[in-house]
């Protein structure tokens, strides 16, 4: 299980992040205690750098900085520094000004830190915390000659205006997270990271702390694989085992370490790692692998703090260690040495580590980087994956994924990445027993494997079911071009393995090829008589193995094919030759009785034994060639919305509720209106009368909504009275609803009645669930009464880019019903996009709102409109996944 330690930076806890030298550093808000400090940093400060602070000398600006950057908090004003190994090295702070939603800047930074990205660092992290408090802009005025501030403010990629003024500067900084923004912080992460990353994945020296005499160990068994490898000086820390051990300087203690060691690797009882890596700080170890499992919370807290304290980077605890082949590091205790090779490795669990490390080994693909990460109380996958894009030498990526500290950062560096290279993993957790209960029907549907499906769709990775399937997908990724689409052409020697394999094309979601004239002529050249020419291609069992090869090329050559699966039988006439390239697009090949499911040949031709593992990875192969040529898409910008009317409704309901709960109908509705999602015409009525009257204002036939305490699904409740026609049918069901719910009943919802007729529409369900991990997520299902029936529902993380709400639809099996099927005419798909985009935009902007629902949202050719809604708030804080911090 992994354990999480999270800090916030709104706290007095220290948040640790990254310098562009990959040094750490701690963040925290400053408190009166700092005072001293911070008034040292600006006395400290060079006469130069004051001047151009505070556009004065003046010594006496040190105490007044400091007596107002740590006055008491307050909701106007806010101010961090930033700490090396406990001093004081920058501060930023921001106070109020006359305009609403505009605060002036302030940022002082050493000036012996200078140039390290410690300012940019700061901005980022109170520019943050001034957005979740509702502060639009920064706004700070410097003179023109200061020219290291500007380009502090210019390199933040938020969206600087500047004006002129003879020798002064005023500068605006909009606080959006534009996508220029995200993606400068992005590139300063990467950067960051992978500095922070070299000592360990690329340590100058190394050291086993725990490491034993007894050679069934996991410490021996380390040190001997460490030994073996590595090109660097390899030290052993155990005060009774002598000066030597198996080969390698022993000393009793770290302290006694000849050298400060870039990578510690610690073997010991879990009760003694946060003293080991105590130790370990304090000599100068820069990076620690610890593989003791059975941590409690307090004793991993206590290794994180150390590992902050001193800046070294984790990986683990409860884990078999780091891998860097071709550079000679292997710091695992797995069975056999991986092979050199491509394919970076990052896994939570050590067994299934291990099968892959074999796998990837014996498919002549290798390992260019591993890291089991275990517990992941610091390095992640989010590391890895920017460790993959910066070493230049990994061309595929493999994850196996347990949990997810910042799922909306992972899918943001996986989408970067994955244009590079394929990612591929195994999606785990879609059992029943992972699904939770929930009262809404968005919640009942958005189980574990849906979010994950989401995440990984989104980020662009290749999510198979099984292990085994990852395997088959990354044999031929490794080896073959990417496909350009989803068109097969299959080549047998066979004819009933040619149908079976047409037949898992087709189940797969690839396209079985037409091929041309010209090929089918072509074909008719080179095959024996008898031969079928349409595909699939039954070339017969007396097939020549040099014709076999050439009708291969021949169908590769059809402009209408992507990709071409050779499926041979061996029979006692013949076998077919070894298949090679087929002019530069995808070739697979099936062997029906071969013993390994996947093997790879010498010239990188993956063979399968079953057709169906060929067309799955052939799928996947394609589904990632689709995603990496696919656009990025963009997030609209809606300029109607009322948030001031939505934290008008939401705020009032959590004062009046603190621990939260169902929004009334009529402030439920008024919430989706304030975003302009389209709700069918309503009224709330407290009493028969103004029922009556509300019914007599929205004209036709009307249905009427109970709102009793307790009632969450009003079909089951008895709480609906529909079609009602005329004054008399409406005071009928408000006396029946009055009668049925007592004192219970606190309002009826009176609204008009759409969708009446059978083909009005298509009902789907639009709902969110506030996942507590992955954040607010967008579901979209078939609706009505068949939304947990048949359980067709996609599900994307919010907020949405417009491809995104695209791959929403067409991920249902009801699409076709939306676009049109057996003469119903198509639905309006742009207004249920806006409608997607807008309930993605609410979603994003309420972290309060825990479960939504839209069911149904009619889905008619001219327009859409949801006819039912129930939100659900709990007490929330907002938090910003992309801000560069350290767990």
């Amino acid at each position: 299980m992994t354990t999480q330690v999270h800090l916030d930076v709104t706290s007095a806890e220290p948040v640790s992040a990254l310098l562009k030298d990959g040094v750490q550093i701690q963040i925290r808000p400053l408190t009166g205690a700092d005072r001293e400090q911070v008034r040292a940093l600006h006395a400290g400060l060079s006469p130069e750098s004051r001047y151009l602070r505070f556009f004065t000398i003046d010594p006496g600006m040190a105490d007044r900085a400091a007596w107002q950057l740590c006055r008491p908090p307050g909701p106007d004003h806010a101010a961090l520094g930033a700490w090396l190994h406990g001093e004081l090295i920058g501060v930023a702070g921001y106070e109020p000004t006359e305009e609403d939603g505009v605060a002036d800047l302030a940022v002082v930074v050493a000036d012996w830190m200078r140039h390290r990205g410690v300012g940019t660092l700061l901005l980022e992290h109170l520019g943050s915390l001034a957005r979740s408090r509702g502060v639009r802009c920064f706004r700070a005025d410097t003179l023109a000659r200061n020219e290291a501030m500007l380009r502090v403010l210019a390199d933040t990629g938020m969206s600087v205006r500047r004006t002129d003024r003879a020798d002064l500067v005023e500068v605006e900084i909009p606080l959006e997270q534009s996508e220029e923004y995200l993606e400068a912080v992005g590139r300063r992460e990467r950067l960051a990271t992978v500095e922070s990353l070299w000592p360990l994945l690329r340590p100058a020296s190394a050291v086993v702390v725990g490491a034993s005499r007894r050679r069934r160990s996991v410490g021996n068994a380390l040190l001997r694989r460490l030994h073996a490898a590595a090109a660097f000086p390899v030290y052993a820390v155990n005060p009774r085992a002598g000066r030597e051990l198996e080969g390698v300087r022993c000393v009793p203690s770290v302290a006694e370490l000849p050298e400060p060691p870039d990578l510690a690797v610690l073997t010991v009882p879990a009760h003694i790692v946060p003293q080991a890596a105590e130790e370990c700080g304090r000599r100068g170890a820069r990076a620690l692998v610890v593989i003791s499992s059975g941590l409690t919370e307090p004793q991993a807290r206590r290794l994180l703090e150390a590992c902050h304290r001193y800046g070294m980077r984790l990986v683990g605890p409860n884990c078999i260690g780091v891998a860097d082949p071709g550079a000679g590091l292997d710091a695992t205790f797995t069975p056999r040495d991986p092979r050199p090779g491509t394919a970076g490795v990052v896994v939570q669990s050590g067994g299934v580590g291990i099968a892959l490390q074999d796998h990837l080994s014996r498919l002549g693909i290798g390992i260019s980087s591993f890291a089991s990460v275990g517990d992941k109380l610091d390095v992640s996958a989010n590391d890895m994956l920017m460790w993959w894009e910066s070493d230049g030498v990994t061309r595929l990526g493999v994850l196996h994924l347990e949990s997810f500290g910042n799922p909306r950062k992972f899918a943001r560096t996986a989408r970067r990445v994955g244009r590079k290279m394929p990612l591929l993993t195994v999606i785990a957790g879609r059992s029943q027993a992972g699904r939770r209960a929930a009262a809404s029907h968005t919640a009942a549907v958005a189980t574990p494997e849906v979010t994950r499906r989401a995440l990984f769709a989104q980020a662009g990775i290749v999510a198979t079911d099984d292990l085994g399937e990852l395997v088959d997908a990354a044999a031929l990724l490794a080896h073959q071009p990417y496909p350009r689409g989803s068109k097969v052409a299959i080549v047998t020697n066979a004819g009933g393995a040619g149908v079976l394999a047409a037949d898992a094309c087709t189940e797969r979601g690839l396209i079985v090829a037409e091929l041309s004239a010209s090929t089918r002529r072509r074909l008719r050249q080179l095959l024996p008589e008898g031969a079928s020419l349409d595909n699939p291609v039954d070339a017969t069992a007396a097939v020549p193995p040099r014709a076999f090869r050439a009708a291969l090329a021949a169908v590769a050559a059809d402009e209408g094919v992507d990709a071409v699966m050779a499926v041979a039988v061996p029979t006692a006439v013949g076998r077919p030759a070894a298949v090679a390239g087929c002019g530069g697009k995808p070739l697979v090949a099936v062997t029906l009785g071969q013993a390994e499911t996947v093997t790879v040949n010498r010239d990188g031709v993956p063979s399968y034994a079953y057709p169906e593992n060929a067309a799955a990875a052939l799928a996947h192969a394609a589904s990632y060639g689709r995603r990496r040529s696919r656009p990025q898409g963009t997030e609209p910008v809606f300029t109607d919305l009322d948030r001031e009317r939505a934290d008008r409704i939401v705020g009032g309901f959590l004062k009046r509720c603190p621990d939260g709960g169902w929004l009334p109908p009529d402030q439920a509705m008024e919430l989706l209106e304030a975003y302009r999602l389209p709700m069918a015409p309503w009224r709330w009525a407290r009493t028969e009368e103004e029922a009556v009257a509300a019914a007599r204002k929205l004209g036709g036939s009307v249905a009427l909504k109970a709102h009793a305490a307790g009632v969450v699904h009003k079909t089951e409740a008895g709480a609906l009275r529909l079609g009602l026609s005329g004054e008399a049918e409406v005071r009928r069901a408000h006396r029946e609803l009055a009668e049925r719910f007592g004192d219970a009943l606190e309002g009826v919802l009176v609204q008009a009645m759409v969708g009446e007729r059978a083909d009005d529409g298509v009902e789907v369900l639009a709902g969110v669930i506030q996942e507590q991990i992955f954040g607010p997520v967008v579901v979209l299902g078939l609706g009505g009464v068949a939304t947990e029936v048949l359980g067709d529902r996609c599900a994307r993380m919010a907020p949405l880019t417009d491809v995104d709400a695209e791959e929403l639809i067409d991920g249902l099996r009801a699409a076709p019903l939306l676009r049109g099927h057996r003469g119903r005419p198509p639905a309006d798909l742009p207004a249920l996009r806006e409608a997607l985009l807008r309930l993605s935009r609410l979603a994003a902007d309420r972290p309060e709102i825990a479960e939504l629902d839209l069911n149904p949202l009619i889905a008619r050719p001219d327009g859409v409109v949801a006819v039912d809604a129930r939100i659900r708030l709990v007490p929330n804080r907002p938090w910003d996944p992309f801000l560069r911090r350290l767990r």
